[in-house]
């Protein structure tokens, strides 16, 4: 029998497979995690229908949401720095849970708005926690890898859970989706509580000669982050106002963002193979392919098969962007892991947010034609960025190294 000792023992970095249960826990947490943020992307034409606003006035719950985040990421992370990781995560859970329920039952938009802030609130420490997490739990030169399959969880919400709960809405209701979804997060805390080991905190690297350029790759990954979910979410938060346009049938809304949204798993395989290897290379080839396919999009639309086809493309790509910009600014080291998380997670939620309302004044106001041209613009702006920092973006792999 194990000694109290022994069963309480702090959990050492190991290899990926030594980490296997913990980083499915983390993929599980992630799935409903995103499927929560996501979900009136494909349920928007619904939403806007039964509380009578716009569609771009609906797209705007994906903006609080995001701007919750992005406000709250860095300044709710610092304030938990002390709590266990591990209560942390599964509390936001709990978050998750009680925001999905009340969309479901709330009968105006304004109640709906802030329960999707509260989920918001709840999104800004699970993901900077939840980062850092998943760097831990294996050494440091397999960062890469931990991180691209634990945003395996993130490619399944796009894959199975943003396309499921649309379907399930156009079917028996887009609030039955949300009761579902708030059940789905609570199993998800249940198995976390299971299978994840708790980890220490802290980490923090040296103030050396080294600290400022540590800072400023920092800096510039996330910049690019920022203008890569920008771009993606200008065009992804209407992406079914889009397929409808081009002809899709509302029935057939949900099955196409399914397959379409399976593609992205391969970009999460290819990111998971190559991170630890060619980080540089990785990201350049992932933004490439994501601005070829809005690029095609904007230029077959309104065609049926174009569209679908250009969206397909782009999904690929996007299916490995988390993980490589996740393992970009963990490898810079220019802060605790909580705190690179935690501003990987703000950056890009000001991508979410900004996309969402940037998205709804084109549509309002050029055209729903406009809206990918716009998009794909930010995302070469970000692989500009990424071409210029070579020291954010090295070229070699990952170098074991210390743990601090």
């Amino acid at each position: 029998m194990p000694s109290p000792s022994h069963r309480t023992a702090p959990w050492q970095p190991g290899d990926v497979r030594e980490a296997a249960g913990g980083l499915f826990a983390l993929a599980l947490a992630t799935f409903v995690a995103i499927t929560t943020e996501l979900v009136p992307v494909g349920l928007l034409p619904l939403i806007s229908d039964d509380l009578d606003v716009s569609e771009g006035v609906a797209g705007l719950l994906v903006t609080a949401y995001a701007f919750m985040v992005a406000a709250l990421a860095v300044p709710l992370t610092s304030a938990t720095r002390k709590l266990p990781r591990k209560t942390l995560l599964l509390t936001t859970l709990g978050i998750y849970v009680l925001s999905n329920v009340i969309v479901a039952v709330a009968p105006t938009f304004a109640l709906v708005a802030v329960a999707r802030a509260l989920g918001g609130a709840a999104h800004a420490v699970f993901f900077s926690v939840s980062i850092g997490y998943a760097s831990r739990l294996v050494r440091p030169h397999l960062a890469g890898r931990a991180l691209a399959l634990v945003t395996l969880g993130a490619s399944a919400g796009f894959v199975l859970g943003v396309p499921l709960t649309t379907s399930l809405g156009t079917a028996v209701g887009w609030r039955t989706s949300f009761l579902v979804l708030a059940g789905a997060c609570a199993l998800a805390g249940v198995l976390t509580a299971l299978l994840l080991p708790s980890v220490a905190g802290g980490g923090t690297p040296p103030a050396d000669a080294a600290r400022g350029a540590r800072r400023t790759a920092l800096a510039q990954v996330t910049s690019a982050n920022a203008l890569a979910y920008l771009g993606h979410y200008t065009v992804y938060t209407y992406v079914s106002v889009l397929l409808l346009a081009a002809g899709l049938a509302t029935a057939a809304l949900g099955p196409a963002l399914l397959l379409i949204g399976a593609l992205g798993l391969l970009g999460a395989w290819y990111a998971a193979a190559r991170l630890d290897v060619r980080l540089r290379q990785t990201t350049v080839v992932t933004l490439g392919v994501v601005a070829a396919g809005i690029l095609a999009l904007g230029l077959t639309f309104p065609g049926t098969v174009g569209t679908l086809a250009a969206a397909a493309v782009w999904s690929i790509g996007f299916g490995a962007v988390a993980a490589v910009f996740q393992t970009a600014a963990i490898r810079t080291r220019g802060a605790s892991p909580d705190v690179v998380g935690a501003l990987v997670n703000s950056t890009a939620n000001i991508g979410i947010g900004g996309g969402a309302a940037l998205g709804a004044l084109v549509l309002d106001g050029v055209g729903l034609p406009a809206v990918p041209y716009v998009g794909v613009a930010l995302v070469v702006a970000a692989l500009v960025v990424v071409l210029v920092a070579r020291r954010a973006f090295p070229a070699g792999p990952a170098v074991e190294q210390t743990a601090e």
